[in-house]
Order: C-alpha cells, then structure tokens, then sequence
C-alpha cells in the first residue's frame, strides 16, 4: 500500500480533491475558490464539473487556479463540461467519480470554507479509521456573506444528543427517518464513492452517501461550523424551513408527488443496500421502511377515509421508526391529495 492510498492519513499525508459542482456560478465562484486554495491542509485536486453554465463560471475558475499556481500554489483542476445539464445529483456524482484524492471533499459553489475546514475532516478520519464520511455543522450566512445569526444543525432540529447518535451507532436509524446531513459539509473517502456509485435518481447525492456510510463504517459528525453554508434565493438545493410558518405550509400541499417519491427512495434502498451491506437487520429494517412507505403512498384520497388505515399503521410503530412519528401521522390526514 502506498504511503497516499489509505485515505485515512494513516502512513503520510493523505492527498484531498475537491468535487465542485457548478452551475452560472459566477457571482459567488471567487469567494468559494479562494477559501478553497487558502486551507492550511492543501487541496490538490479541484474537479470542477459545470452543469450548462452560459455565464463565466469556468473561465473564473481557471483564472483563480491559474493566479494560485503563478504564486507558487500546487493544485491541479479538471474541468467537466456537461451540455445538456445533468442535474444536481449527476452533477456530482461525475465530479466524485472522476476526484482520485484519497479523500473528496464536497464543495457547492456559492458557500465559504473556514481555513481549517479541510484539517478537521482529515483529522477526523486520522482518529477513526472506520468512519467513511465526516460531516459538519454550518453558519448560515446570506447573500452578501453576513451571519444570519442561526447555524445549519440548529435549523435541521439536529441537537447535541442527536448529532451524537449520527456520529455513532444510531446514523442508519436517524436517516432511515429523515436526512440530517448536507454535501456541502461532507468529505468522504474514495472508496465510499465507489461503493455507493450508480447514484439512485430517487435520491440526492449527499443523502446517499450518508445513508452508504451509515451501513459501512460510520459517519464522524462534527460540531464546528466549518462552512458558512450561503442563502440568498437561488440555491439549488438550501436549508429547509423547519419553524411552524413552514411547517404550516407543508400541510396544505399535496401529498401525492411527495409520497410517490418516499416510495421510490425506499424501493431503492431496499434494492441496493443489502448487496452493500449483507446485514441481515439491514435488510429487515428496508422491508419495514418499504411497507410503511407502501401505506402512505396507497392512502384514499379523501382524508376521512384514511383514519383507520392511518390509525392501524401507528399501532405497527413505524412512524416513530421510519419517520416523524406524530407529525407525518398529522400529514397524512390532512394535506390534500
């Protein structure tokens, strides 16, 4: 094994490449590209994979390397120019695939990287050779960079006790209820992209390789805001509103696409996972989390006649295993068809 190839920093430095997926990011890219080429753990590899951009996106990133590496900075890019878009998740998936580091890490391209965000992920995987992905908490800042005084975990309702169940054996159950983590927080070793890869459609990158990890390893989550993770509108993908405005707000939306989705995810995972991760409570988990998705995608349409069935499915327990419990109990009843 060579001193690089063990991703866990465990014999010499481990080498990290940036998987950057872009999109008309010109407004933001520089910011982002600098906190990059300023990490006191450096970056070696930016993959940039461009989904159909028509502004300056590529051309500023190759300014801001070139400018780098005239400095006496050493970091390759590779550019990957997609015509048609792929969309978020192949996006990045191209981007990891074609990252040859020993470690990736996530990068979107209108946040900011705190200088030792890379130096705590690696450090992270150092200490816990099993864990296969870290991940972290983020300021939310706005458009022009000021704190909007909240951070991503408070905002995802992750607390202290939570993120400790993620950061242990609990990951797999908390995200077979929902998703807790995001991308661009994430740095991942290779070998996970290789075992996650194909991407499933029904689900977004950054949760598959979570819930990947959660079965192969484990997922070290860390405290620090190591990112100010950028609002301003036109995210492609951005926090959720998790107060009761927006809570309130998912009541009255239609239930069907969204319950057709859940179905898909859990058709995938129980499809894909278990060659993953031959474990046979794995396996029985993805049975019950189908069956419960299967139920709440076949409720009636009028919500009268969805209270016994409803009623029945809480008694089974799932709710509360694969989901949250009294709040998706109180969706399934009242958003309209």
């Amino acid at each position: 094994m060579s001193a690089r190839s063990d991703g866990a920093g465990r014999r010499g430095t481990p080498r990290v490449s940036v998987a950057l997926g872009t999109h008309n990011g010109a407004r933001f890219l520089g910011e982002q590209l600098g906190s990059i080429l300023a990490q006191t753990h450096p970056v070696r590899e930016i993959v940039l994979s461009d989904d159909a951009s028509t502004d300056e996106t590529v051309a500023l990133a190759e300014r801001a390397v070139d400018a780098h590496r005239a400095a006496g900075g050493d970091v390759e890019l590779r550019v990957l120019r997609n015509r048609p878009a792929l969309g978020v998740t192949a996006n990045f998936e191209q981007a990891l695939r074609a990252s040859t580091g020993d470690l990736v890490a996530l990068a979107d391209q209108d946040d900011v990287w705190r200088p030792d965000r890379v130096a705590r992920a690696v450090e992270a995987f150092r200490s816990r050779p099993e864990v296969q992905l870290v991940a972290s908490d983020a300021v939310l800042v706005d458009a022009e960079g000021e704190d909007l005084g909240s951070t991503l975990f408070a905002t995802l309702g992750v607390d202290d006790a939570l993120r400790r169940r993620i950061d242990g054996p609990g990951a797999f159950d908390e995200l077979l209820r929902r998703n807790l983590l995001t991308g661009a927080t994430m740095m991942v070793r290779r070998e996970l992209v290789d075992r996650a890869e194909p991407f499933p459609a029904s689900w977004v990158h950054d949760e598959w390789l979570a819930v990947v990890a959660s079965v192969t390893g484990g997922i070290a989550v860390l405290p620090d805001r190591l990112i100010g993770y950028r609002q301003h509108g036109a995210n492609q993908i951005g926090v959720t509103e998790l107060g009761w405005s927006g809570r309130l707000a998912k009541l009255r939306e239609p239930r069907g696409v969204r319950n057709a989705r859940l179905l898909a995810r859990a058709g995938d995972l129980a499809a894909r996972l278990p060659a993953i991760a031959p474990d046979p409570s794995v396996a029985e988990r993805l049975d019950g989390k189908l069956d419960h998705e299967r139920v709440r995608s076949g409720l009636p349409r009028a919500r009268l006649r969805r209270a016994a069935p409803v009623l029945r499915e809480w008694r089974t327990g799932r709710y509360r295993s694969y989901g949250l419990g009294a709040q998706d109990v109180l969706r399934d009843l009242v958003q309209p068809s």
